[in-house]
């Protein structure tokens, strides 16, 4: 680690996810419980894939009051949510330091509902009919503004827009934040809620999503040889950032550190990654390297592992070439489906907890490996194993790699 950063600890998290809130996904994860399910947001009957992994009996109104409500797309109320759970946690008080506390908040798509939604009343009704809350309710940034003007933090605020490494790429950021002094304190994360007619087609378009649909539970299986695409989620995911001393000062419970963090491109396509898996080993080698880590440090890796055939054996590759194959792995998606911008942020609560309690989840569903990956995967029961380091990699379409290092408290 540099010597003149300052070092970043975890304070909080928060969660709402297809599987609850964060403690409750924790443990639905090591029941190798799934949230994934029937698609019940829209009739799905014309489409190949009818399964997603949906936030069920969430009631916006319950959290903001019928009129807000209206005025909030989806995907901001999930996050919303997350990030006041993430600050009560943490105990955080804005009040008196506005201008040191920041937020870094991602989306992959950011309020596609509210989108396509009004394009249906301008095509409909006419432009007259558009409401004047669209614009506020579909840029991707508007969480990342709503949760400031919440807790009333004044700091530097933005939104991360690297896809499906978005909120990895938002916790990196406000690591940075924090490391060089630019704040004390930052709420970080993603949220994504794009199970809509619109996506879900375009993904089955594009033969991304899997089409296991008398099979729901069973059908995200990164790492096996049977494994057709990804199941796409929503939710959101957040945790707050604090700078060591400022958080032993107040007298919060450090959850664990974030020691590290490497980013690359692959500079090779639009949506598939570099077969070679050039970007996925710099991402990792780049966290090794900031934490001044060697592999043998690290005691789980929580893999992107979408369950598509290209990402899983690109991060394979990549994983043996970096850590070797003794490194414990599982992906998480197994369970929670794919939460697009805020899978990286709740896979890094995944890390947080394997290091608290000494539990690395399982993949479930990886009833046949796939041959060509020589590396150590957690199947079956979750293994307990005394982590002290954890990897957590997040891809995204475009190229964007992130992967975070974090070590216990």
């Amino acid at each position: 680690m540099n010597d003149h950063r300052r070092r970043v600890v975890v304070t909080g998290t928060g969660a709402v996810t297809p599987l609850g809130t964060a403690d409750e996904t924790w443990e639905a994860l090591v029941a190798g419980r799934s949230g994934v399910g029937p698609i019940t947001a829209f009739d799905p009957i014309d489409l190949p894939v009818r399964i997603a992994a949906e936030v069920r009996g969430f009631d916006p109104a319950e959290h903001f009051g019928v009129r807000d409500a209206r005025r909030i797309d989806r995907f901001a109320q999930l996050g919303l949510v997350a990030a006041r759970r993430a600050v009560a946690q943490s105990g955080l008080e804005v009040a008196g330091e506005a201008h040191r506390i920041g937020v870094v908040f991602g989306s992959g798509i950011g309020g596609i509902s509210t989108v396509t939604e009004q394009a249906g009343v301008l095509a409909a009704r006419g432009p007259s009919r558009v409401s004047p809350f669209l614009v506020p309710m579909m840029i991707p940034n508007m969480t990342a503004g709503q949760i400031a003007i919440e807790t009333g933090a004044a700091g530097p605020t933005s939104c991360t827009v690297t896809a499906c490494a978005a909120s990895a790429t938002a916790i990196a950021t406000a690591a940075d934040l924090i490391g060089l002094g630019r704040a004390d304190a930052v709420v970080a994360g993603g949220s994504d809620a794009a199970v809509t007619l619109l996506c879900v087609a375009a993904f089955a378009q594009m033969k991304a999503l899997s089409t296991r649909n008398d099979d729901p539970e069973a059908a995200s299986r990164p790492f096996d040889a049977h494994r057709d695409g990804f199941v796409i989620g929503e939710g959101g995911a957040a945790v707050v950032l604090e700078e060591r001393d400022h958080a032993r000062a107040r007298g919060a419970t450090v959850l664990a550190e974030l020691v590290g963090h490497g980013s690359s491109s692959d500079a090779h396509h639009l949506t598939a990654p570099d077969p070679a898996g050039s970007g996925a080993m710099a991402a990792m080698r780049g966290a090794l390297t900031d934490a001044g880590l060697e592999a043998d440090a690290v005691g789980y890796l929580n893999a992107h592992g979408t369950s598509t055939r290209l990402n899983d054996h690109t991060e394979a590759l990549a994983a043996r070439e970096v850590l070797g194959r003794h490194v414990p792995v599982s992906s998480t998606k197994s369970m929670t489906g794919h939460l697009l911008g805020a899978a990286g942020a709740l896979e890094a609560i995944v890390c947080i907890q394997a290091l608290r309690t000494g539990v690395i989840p399982a993949t479930v569903n990886l009833v046949n490996p796939d041959p060509a990956f020589d590396i150590d995967l957690v199947v079956g029961e979750p293994r307990r194993s005394q982590v002290t380091v954890a990897l957590s990699n997040s891809f995204g379409f475009g190229g964007h790699n992130v992967t975070l290092a974090f070590a216990a408290a």
